[in-house]
């Protein structure tokens, strides 16, 4: 089976990093099959695999999923990112009820 873009970049990272699948999927806390499974894009990790792969590969998330992801929604989500960092702490519940509110709004 053809790899994935996610997959193959975990794999060649994990090279990159001298690790074992067998050290990786240790540190991540799942089986080495799984992982192999994931790097050869037969799986698609969770997300809380997915970061803990993240965090033992020490690499972030958008390097891993960019082919997955088109070039504009990766700018939109950091971008959403950057703004979220402005929200004071206070302010944090009012900006979620109002994405919420208008990811409610038909209109």
């Amino acid at each position: 089976m053809k790899e994935s873009g996610l997959g193959k970049r975990i794999g060649e990272v994990r090279r990159e990093r001298k690790m074992t699948a067998e050290y990786l999927s240790e540190l991540c806390n799942i089986n080495a099959t799984y992982l192999r499974q994931i790097e050869i894009g037969v799986k698609v990790p969770s997300l809380p695999v997915l970061i803990s792969i993240c965090n033992a590969l020490k690499i972030s998330p958008d390097y891993l999923l960019q082919d997955e992801l088109e070039e504009n929604e990766i700018s939109q989500i950091r971008k959403i990112e950057e703004l979220w960092k402005t929200v004071p702490p206070d302010k944090q519940s009012l900006v979620l009820a109002i994405i919420e509110s208008v990811l409610k709004w038909e209109g």
